[in-house]
């Protein structure tokens, strides 16, 4: 039995590793669309293309059921068209969103550079509150201080408890993580993703500024 086991392993390995490098080349994918349908798709054609990349985001879920990575993306891409494209299907798919990002919560929290943690904090402060919706200003904050902590020189968290901090009357506060993000080192690998956050945080720079 030993034996056999020995010489399954290499197999067994070589398996694992393949299947770990297509899961990083799918969510590698799932980002690159995620950032066309943000910041490079006319407005007029963005509702497809989320509907396109919720779908793909569903095939990772269900190819890969086992793994976090996934759910994480297809909660950011939920909520990224329910913010983008609104309307009365919006408030189920920030619900759909959570549920999915608290799940992944539980079994690894600090998975995507504690992804998590910000879209679960951008979630409580940018949803209505009750009765509407679950928003929660102490959620946030929670979720966005571990974000930051798991992650402190990122471009997301920064950006998003920058955004947080100026949507709460924080000016100051707010210009500081703002400009954090702005300085955040570049992610190589997905360079119209940070191009837009830039702009994104370029806007809420000059916001927060004509506020002092």
């Amino acid at each position: 039995m030993e034996i056999k086991l020995l010489t399954l392993l290499p197999v067994l390995l070589t398996f694992t590793s393949t299947a770990f490098a297509d899961l990083d080349e799918d969510i590698l994918s799932l980002q690159h669309a995620w950032a066309k349908a943000s910041y490079d798709t006319p407005a007029d054609a963005q509702k497809q293309a989320f509907k396109e990349l919720i779908a793909g985001g569903r095939k990772l879920v269900e190819r890969y059921p086992e793994r976090v990575e996934p759910k994480v993306w297809l909660a950011i891409s939920l909520s990224s068209d329910a913010g983008v494209n609104g309307g009365l299907s919006a408030l189920g798919k920030v619900r759909e969103a959570r549920r999915l990002l608290e799940a992944a919560e539980k079994v690894d929290p600090k998975v995507l550079n504690g992804s998590i943690y910000t879209s679960l904090g951008s979630l409580y402060y940018q949803v209505p509150g009750w009765p509407i919706g679950f928003g929660d200003d102490d959620k946030a904050e929670m979720y966005l201080k571990k974000a930051l902590a798991t992650n402190p020189e990122g471009i997301d968290p920064n950006y998003f408890y920058g955004d947080y901090l100026l949507k709460s009357g924080n000016y100051a506060q707010a210009i500081t993580y703002l400009n954090r993000a702005r300085q955040a080192p570049e992610r190589p690998a997905r360079p119209l993703a940070d191009a837009g956050r830039r702009t994104q945080i370029d806007k809420k720079l000059n916001q927060a500024r004509s506020k002092l």
